[in-house]
């Protein structure tokens, strides 16, 4: 699979007569006939060939007038892989408009995060997506209003505002447009799950990925490094405390066979498309284990171990500063003691939640809160507490920027700048913030002993050159290797 695939006709053809669910996101089918658009694995008979026409976006077959199917629901599929595999304005660019950015600032205030004018922007997503950044947000706010239609008991007032619409007559024009339904309709025909309607309410979505999915690596290490107050496996379930723009939440995640089960209780409504884009990232759930797997699958010392448990992720993270700020802590010390200064650092000076089904008590710390902590009262040696406040003060007044948008050499470069940061610190941050596909960790002890019990080179720079075969999924080859071992973060806990 590759860029402007739905350009391939013929290709695209075979997905659809053969319902590969391989490739929903990755393209969308317009029936010419009907005047809806559906995803390729849509079970219905596929239309003549003659009748089918490809779009890159779910926003470019509205925006040439076609609706959702009913059938296989095209707006939930998983969203394109190439836009967390890619560094490129366009790819930055979806991922701040899944972050809500347009929602809350605007085309300008995107044009202004890339550091591109809008009408550059604009030209952009269409010549590649066949749609702008509205008509984007547009896209994901039905989508939104659709979860909270069918999952809520909420007013329609309610929801047109909790989805991003500016007014309750917009909402209802554009879920009869997307739809082929009016709100109403929506809500009668869908299934009756009981979940709760009031804002301090449980949402329970089901978020989609593509199989295989090995869910040991990512819940073990994020159930292995959970830092108390903020994180918690509790009774099967991944739960955090989530900082939101308008307001902060607690999400549950379950690892079922063919979906994560999601549980969201939010302040507000108006951060459910935050918190889901930021669920699914923590998640690597948008990754393309078909491309990754048969790449490694390559190197007859990878080969084994993918085949022995395909479709691992790479464990991400909900928040890229809160992150960082973890590496730090984690230097050259036990999973166990990182936890532990993480945890006195959330008790003294992160905001408190309440929790009512669990033990979840804080969000993780601003770094603005952070830069203001004394470094004496900080219970590590005075390097890394150098290294922390360092951190944590460019965080604050916005000389360091960690986010979706962020350009990954450059920030990596950034980051190697600081005094205390080396190799390890930067590529883990690289690989589990900002989200580098081949992010690699060669000076990380865990790859090291792996690559020693495989007969692979063990220093870094001898181990870095063998891996150069493994580009671009080397991110994904740590997980493989890390797997060797017998760590709890390799294991889904019990």
């Amino acid at each position: 699979m590759q860029m402007g695939m739905h350009t391939d006709t013929e290709r695209c053809v075979r997905a659809v007569r053969s319902k590969d669910a391989r490739f929903d996101g990755w393209f969308f089918t317009a029936v010419l006939t009907t005047g809806i658009y559906c995803r390729p694995s849509c079970p219905v008979v596929p239309p003549k060939p003659e009748n089918m026409v490809f779009h890159p976006s779910a926003a470019a077959c509205q925006q040439a007038g076609f609706r959702a199917c009913k059938r296989c629901r095209p707006d939930t599929t998983p969203g394109s892989p190439e836009w967390n595999q890619r560094a490129d304005l366009t790819a930055r660019a979806m991922r701040l408009i899944a972050d809500g950015v347009v929602d809350r600032e605007g085309v300008p205030g995107l044009a202004a995060r890339l550091g591109y004018s809008t009408r550059q922007i604009e030209r952009q997503l269409l010549a590649e997506l066949g749609a702008g950044p509205l008509a984007l947000a547009r896209a994901q706010r039905a989508q939104t209003a659709r979860l909270l239609i069918e999952t809520t008991r909420l007013p329609m007032a309610e929801v047109a505002f909790a989805a991003g619409f500016s007014s309750v007559r917009t909402f209802n024009d554009t879920v009869r447009e997307v739809f082929a339904l009016t709100p109403g309709e929506l809500r009668t025909r869908a299934p009756k799950t009981g979940a709760a309607g009031a804002p301090g309410g449980a949402l329970a979505l089901r978020l989609p990925f593509r199989a295989p999915f090995n869910p040991d690596n990512v819940f073990g290490h994020l159930a292995a490094t959970a830092v108390p107050g903020v994180e918690e496996w509790r009774q099967g379930a991944y739960r955090r405390t989530l900082r939101l723009p308008y307001g902060h939440g607690i999400v549950s995640l379950t690892p079922t066979p063919d979906h994560i089960a999601c549980r969201l209780v939010l302040s507000d409504l108006r951060d459910l498309p935050v918190a889901i884009s930021r669920c699914r990232r923590l998640l690597d759930l948008d990754a393309d284990p078909a491309a990754v797997d048969g790449h490694l699958r390559t190197d007859p010392v990878l080969a084994p171990l993918v085949d022995k448990a395909p479709g691992r992720r790479v464990p991400r993270t909900v928040d890229e500063a809160e992150f960082a700020v973890r590496a730090v802590l984690g230097q050259q010390v036990s999973t166990a003691a990182a936890r532990t200064h993480a945890a006195r650092l959330v008790t003294a000076h992160g905001d408190p939640v309440d929790d009512p089904e669990g033990a979840l008590t804080h969000l993780f710390p601003t770094p603005e809160a952070l830069a203001t902590v004394d470094p004496a009262t900080l219970a590590m040696p005075r390097t890394r507490r150098a290294t922390l406040t360092t951190l944590v003060r460019h965080l604050a007044d916005g000389s360091l920027a960690l986010g979706v948008d962020s350009d990954w050499p450059a920030t990596r470069a950034r980051l190697l700048a600081l005094p205390g940061f080396g190799p390890w610190t930067a590529d883990v941050i690289a690989l589990r913030a900002l989200g580098d596909p081949d992010a690699f960790l060669p000076t990380d002890l865990g790859i090291r002993r792996a690559a020693r019990s495989l007969g692979l080179p063990s220093t870094p720079a001898a181990l870095t050159a063998r891996a150069a075969g493994w580009r671009p999924w080397r991110a994904y080859a740590v997980q493989y290797l890390w797997a060797t071992d017998d760590h709890p973060i390799n294991f889904l806990p019990v």
